[in-house]
């Protein structure tokens, strides 16, 4: 066991974007050399079969230009680009530590990994065909603008698919996901870094994330399908895709719609 270095409290620092950027690079600085294990540990060995649960419901692309956000140490960005070799793949990630550990681990040419905020996406309007997130949505520090900039980068048709602990939408199944996440994090977080709070912060940081209907409306409210949604553990986690459709020319917008016959 290992003393973190840090000793912030994730409830005073997560609801704000400002100190929430802070707070996730100075904890997954903390995290990296061991994010591998310790997504393995809290989820009983089941990360890397989600994970490619995730690519598996991914579209069949020839030559696609793929964006993996908060890349990690880059376990989707490779798989990516296993499911498309002739395609060129993107890791983004805010922490320098684990883009150091995602390039030590790839050998892939068609890979680029770059530092930076889930706030500015690394890409032209309408340049990009898939978009996925491991754990991403959930710790950008202003979810709604993160949104606003896959709709900006996403081509017409483009897919959004991500895999995130999800927030079932009665208080009951709240209180009891947050107090398991608690339980379970904070652990994990003792026993490798003498701290709760290194993992016991997924739970807070849930707490302030939309329940999983609310979390679909924002996509839909933006010219998004739903194409899928995979629970796991009782709908403690989740895979969700979306399609990028058409936005309607506001002349479009104002004729009445029609009810099917």
């Amino acid at each position: 066991m290992r003393k973190a270095r840090f000793q912030l409290k994730p409830i005073e620092h997560i609801g704000v974007p400002e100190t929430k950027q802070n707070f996730n690079k100075i904890i997954f600085t903390e995290v990296a050399p061991r994010y591998d294990f310790i997504t393995k540990a809290l989820s009983f060995g089941r990360d890397t079969t989600w994970k490619r649960i995730l690519i598996s419901q991914l579209p069949e692309l020839t030559a696609p230009v793929c964006l993996d956000l908060a890349c990690g140490t880059g376990d989707i960005t490779r798989l990516l680009a296993i499911r498309y070799p002739d395609g060129k793949v993107t890791g983004l990630d805010l922490t320098p530590a684990m883009l150091e550990r995602a390039r030590q681990l790839t050998d892939t040419p068609s890979i680029q990994y770059c530092e930076g905020t889930m706030a500015s996406l690394p890409a032209n309007p309408d340049s990009i065909d898939v978009v996925t997130g491991g754990y991403a949505l959930r710790n950008t520090p202003d979810l709604n603008q993160t949104i606003d900039e896959i709709v900006r980068v996403l081509r017409i048709g483009g897919t959004a698919t991500f895999l995130d602990f999800s927030k079932p939408p009665g208080r009951l199944g709240q209180q009891i996901t947050q107090f398991l996440l608690k339980l379970w994090g904070g652990l994990w977080g003792v026993v490798l870094h003498g701290n709760p709070d290194v993992y016991g912060y997924i739970a807070d940081s849930l707490r302030l994330y939309p329940h999983k209907l609310e979390l679909r409306k924002r996509f839909l409210d933006r010219g998004f399908k739903l194409k899928t949604g995979i629970p796991f553990f009782g709908g403690i986690l989740e895979i969700v895709q979306f399609e990028k459709g058409k936005v309607e020319s506001e002349e479009a917008t104002e004729e009445p719609v029609s009810s099917p016959p």
